[in-house]
C-alpha cells in the first residue's frame, strides 16, 4: 500500500465526520467479533483433534497390550505361568489406587508383571517399572502373594540403549516382530531380578 503525503491525508480528513469515524468503529467491532469465533471455533477444532490424537495413541496402546498378551506365557517355558491378567490394579492399605499392572502371568509360585509400552524409547519407563514393582511387592493382589515375582518390559519398537537398561535393572525385555511377540535373548550372564 503506497503512502499518503500530507496533502493527500489533510484532504481525506476533510471527509470525515462523526457518523463517518462511528462506522468505521462498528465495521472494526464487526472484524473483532468475527476474529473471535474464528479464533474460538479454532481451538474447538484443535480440541476436538487432540482429543481424537489421544484416543487413537490409547487405542494403539490397547491394541500392542493385547497383541503382547496373546499367548505371552509361552516365551517363558522356564517359569510355568499358566494363568494371564491384564490391567490388574494395585491399592496400597487405604485402598488408594497407586498403580496397575499391564499384563500380569503367573502359576503357583511365580508371578510376572509386564509392561507395555507402544515404544520402548525411554529409560524413564524402565525407572517407572522398577517403582511400580516395589509398589506391586508392598500390596501384592491375590495373584501375587507369597510368589516370586519377576518383570518385563514389552514394546512393539524397543530401543537398543533402553534394550540394554532394562536387562540391567533385571527386566526381561519383548518385541513384537512381525505377527507374533519375541524375547530379545538376554545378555550373557543375565540374571533376572525378583522382587
Amino acid at each position: 500500500m503506497s503512502q499518503m503525503t500530507a496533502e493527500q491525508a489533510a484532504e481525506w480528513g476533510k471527509t470525515l465526520n462523526f457518523e463517518k469515524v462511528w462506522a468505521m468503529f462498528a465495521e472494526t467491532d464487526r472484524a473483532v467479533a468475527e476474529a473471535g469465533r474464528i479464533v474460538a471455533e479454532t481451538s474447538k477444532r484443535l480440541d476436538n483433534v487432540s482429543r481424537n490424537a489421544g484416543g487413537i495413541n490409547r487405542s494403539l496402546g490397547e491394541l500392542i497390550e493385547t497383541l503382547i498378551a496373546a499367548r505371552l506365557w509361552e516365551k517363558f517355558p522356564d517359569y510355568g505361568l499358566v494363568r494371564s491378567y491384564q490391567r490388574v490394579p494395585i491399592y496400597d492399605n487405604t485402598n488408594r489406587l497407586r498403580t496397575d499392572i499391564d499384563i500380569l502371568l503367573s502359576n503357583t509360585g511365580k508371578a510376572m508383571a509386564v509392561e507395555v509400552k507402544s515404544g520402548l524409547d525411554k529409560e524413564s519407563y524402565v525407572d517407572e517399572h522398577l517403582k511400580r514393582m516395589e509398589l506391586i511387592r508392598a500390596y501384592p493382589p491375590l495373584e501375587v502373594v507369597n510368589k516370586e515375582l519377576f518383570g518385563t518390559m514389552a514394546g512393539g519398537v524397543v530401543n537398543p540403549d533402553v534394550m540394554r537398561y532394562a536387562y540391567d535393572a533385571g527386566f526381561y525385555v519383548l518385541e513384537l516382530t512381525g505377527d507374533t511377540v519375541s524375547l530379545i535373548p538376554p545378555p550373557e550372564g543375565f540374571k533376572p531380578g525378583t522382587w
